[in-house]
Parts: C-alpha cells; structure tokens; sequence
C-alpha cells in the first residue's frame, strides 16, 4: 500500500500510452458503480481522440505519472493549453489505489505545471453529479463555471463530451486561479 508520500510524480513516456488507457479504463469502473456505463470501443472517434491527445501531451512533456516506489504507475494527469489557459484534459487513479491521495498529488502537480508554463489558471471539465468527480475539484479549490464564460475551445471540449459521453447534461467546466 503506497502512501502519498512514497508516490513519485515524474512525466510520462510516450511508450506508457498503453498504460494510460488501462488505467483510465480501470479508474472507469468506479463510474460504473454509479450507473455511469462508458463503453467505446477503442475505434471509437471519441477514444481515438482523447487517446492522440494523451500521446501528444506525453511528447510535449504535459502528462505525468504518479507511481510507486516498486516504480509501478498507479495514475495520470495530461494537459493541454485550451482559450490561452492550462487545461486538465484526464486524470485517472487505479481503482485499487483510490482514496489514498494519489488523485489530489496529481492535481497539486498539474496546478503547479499550469503555474510554471505561465497559465494564470486550470481548467477542467467533469461530471457535475458524481461525489468523486465536481466535490473533488471543489474542495481543491475549483468552481464550476457557466458555460457562457468559458472560451471556445473549452465549449468545443463540453460539446464533444456532451455528444459522446453519458448524462451529457452532467458535463460541466471548472477552473481555479494557479
């Protein structure tokens, strides 16, 4: 059992891609628990979408592994710029190393990429009624914002979401100040 001060934070490699989508999809079960049931196939345009954005943070230096002294990754976050401004595209924890702090390390982390590069905020988009999804972020500090004052990019972003994703109407935009 790893604790968050034995979690090792460093970017991810471009050959870790693999690794990213199982752990996302195994940090999906969580939604499934819920009721929330994404399913698509890994041909789907939306998954082949997320998954050339993961890669091309990873070879831009924007995605980052949390992973444990044995060196296994246990979860990720990958950002992208979106509207001039740092955006939290995923951040995915292993189920079974949920609750452990490992989820809140990742998002201290990608604030503190978001500050460095010079963005004066970070955004993210989530689910709005799921407790592990919009409470998390608002007890890090992030707000929901209506979607009338979010550029276009991030629009485009909860559009895309809203067309593939379950509960479409849950999807909302977050930010805090970094």
């Amino acid at each position: 059992m790893v604790g968050p001060s034995a979690l090792i934070i460093r970017p991810a490699l471009e050959s870790e891609l693999g690794e990213l989508i199982a752990i996302d999809d195994d940090a999906g079960s969580l939604y499934a628990e819920h009721g929330l049931h994404i399913e698509l196939a890994p041909d789907h345009v939306f998954a082949q979408a997320e998954r050339a954005r993961w890669l091309r943070a990873a070879e831009l230096g924007r995605a980052f592994v949390a992973a444990d002294e044995s060196a296994q990754v246990l979860g990720f976050a990958t950002l992208e710029e979106l509207d001039g401004a740092a955006y939290l595209d995923q951040l995915a924890v292993r189920a079974r190393a949920m609750r452990r702090g490992i989820g809140a390390r990742l998002l201290t982390h990608a604030a503190e990429w978001a500050h460095a590069a010079g963005s004066p905020t970070l955004w993210l988009t989530t689910y709005a009624h799921l407790p592990f999804n919009r409470d998390f972020y608002e007890r890090h500090g992030y707000r929901v914002v209506p979607e009338a004052n979010c550029g276009p990019e991030i629009r485009h972003h909860l559009e895309e979401q809203r067309r593939y994703l379950p509960a479409p109407e849950q999807r909302v935009a977050m930010w805090r100040a970094v």
